[in-house]
């Protein structure tokens, strides 16, 4: 008989009682750690190696697309991903605890994201737009902060009023009007791109947490008007991105114009066929191809290793959604479900909306390619949100925290 049941019931019964622990095999009892003390968070793996593939791979086509400059992009990028990854190992494991420093709160966040987002819109004008704070040795994107901070807001607010969303429309106004502020400073920056997909990742976000279908043809209703006259404005009115949308629909009408980008883009892809070129082998990336390195490198990786790769990644990403999904639908507090699935819909949206523009499915658009896109922001950005879900799926990842009641969970709106 093991050693632990061969003392007295009293004994024993007041052993475990005072020190609860974990019986761990044969003759071994092991004490339950503190839970005031720290230990280290176990990282979800399947999402660990997705992202270490990307973060590896990225680099290699970092290198590989940016013809004449290899090393100085190549080192940089480098560098981002090394910030990226220590952010995020460091939010895996303490984001959670921070989130509820009273300065560090998601109305505080939120708010810091506006006030750059307000700067941003004095700072000195490159390619005709305002996005990025030059602070000499690094560049800031603001918008790729908001696009972390809405999220985690809109989080915290759907949990504080879930089960009530379908009682009370309401509740709808508050989320809508900041969502709203945020998409609205986005867009003075003479950016259509990154509203829309911050739109789409919050408008699933209401509809998880809650929206009913009769809630959501009422809101359309009153937004109808406004929402309708800004696309005509932005998308008609506004003479390049007019350009951008008749070029869509025939891109090699203008290929030495305004389908430069678009049509060149498509003969990387259709160059490469089903297996592609060879690494490094890329001709369109040699000053045929504009932003080889950053908005188009799907192309110049489907010209390299061909449609075959181009699939595997967009397989990676879907995996990457349905983990994140996956995570979001066991987690044991709402707050918890609403930011992985958030952030889980962002970074996949914006991977599907780049690959998408890359082989003619979409207008182009400046939207970076999530870890592979050369560009410092949108790096660290990326992997602090993976570090945010690293965070909260571990705090949630145990048996004994999923949720008890699955029905009331299912039926919490009704």
């Amino acid at each position: 008989m093991p050693t632990l049941f061969n003392n007295s019931s009293r004994r024993r019964n007041t052993y475990i009682k005072k020190s609860p622990g974990i019986f761990s095999g044969r003759d071994s009892f092991r004490p339950e750690p503190n839970k005031d003390d720290w230990h280290f968070l176990k990282l979800d793996m399947p999402i660990a190696f997705i992202v270490c593939a990307f973060v590896l791979s990225g680099l290699i086509f970092t290198y590989s697309s940016s013809a004449f400059d290899s090393t100085s992009f190549f080192t940089r990028q480098l560098v981002f991903d090394i910030i990226g990854v220590s952010a995020a190992l460091f939010l895996s494991q303490f984001y959670s605890k921070l989130i509820k420093v009273k300065f560090l709160s998601p109305a505080v966040l939120l708010g810091i994201s506006w006030v750059l987002l307000v700067i941003v819109l004095f700072s000195r004008e490159q390619a005709n737009v305002h996005r990025w704070i030059d602070l000499g040795f690094f560049k800031v994107q603001p918008s790729e902060i908001a696009k972390v901070t809405l999220v985690i807001y809109i989080a915290h607010y759907l949990d504080s009023v879930t089960g009530k969303i379908a009682k009370n429309i309401k509740l709808l106004f508050k989320p809508i009007i900041v969502a709203g502020i945020t998409l609205a400073l986005i867009l003075a920056e003479k950016d259509f791109g990154t509203p829309t997909l911050m739109g789409v990742a919050f408008l699933f976000m209401l509809i998880i947490a809650g929206m009913t279908f009769k809630q959501f043809l009422k809101i359309s209703a009153c937004l109808a008007p406004f929402v309708i006259g800004l696309a005509i404005h932005q998308l008609f009115m506004v003479d390049y991105r007019r350009r951008r949308i008749m070029i869509f629909l025939d891109p090699f009408s203008d290929l030495g114009g305004d389908g430069y980008q678009l049509g060149h883009s498509l003969y990387a892809v259709a160059s490469g066929g089903w297996f592609g070129k060879g690494i490094g082998n890329s001709e369109l990336k040699l000053e045929y191809l504009p932003a080889a390195h950053t908005d188009f490198i799907f192309s110049v990786m489907c010209e390299e290793l061909g449609l075959f790769i181009g699939t595997i990644i967009l397989v990676f990403f879907c995996w990457f959604l349905c983990r994140g999904i996956a995570l979001a639908c066991v987690a044991k507090k709402h707050v918890h479900a609403y930011t992985i699935f958030g952030l889980t819909i962002t970074i996949c949206m914006q991977a599907f909306f780049n690959m998408a523009m890359a082989i003619g499915l979409l207008p182009t658009k400046g939207i970076a390619f999530p870890f592979y896109s050369y560009g410092g922001s949108s790096v660290i950005m990326t992997l602090a949100m993976v570090g945010i879900i690293f965070n909260l799926a571990a705090v949630d990842n145990t048996q004994k925290n999923l949720r008890q009641d699955i029905s009331q969970y299912k039926n919490r709106n009704k």
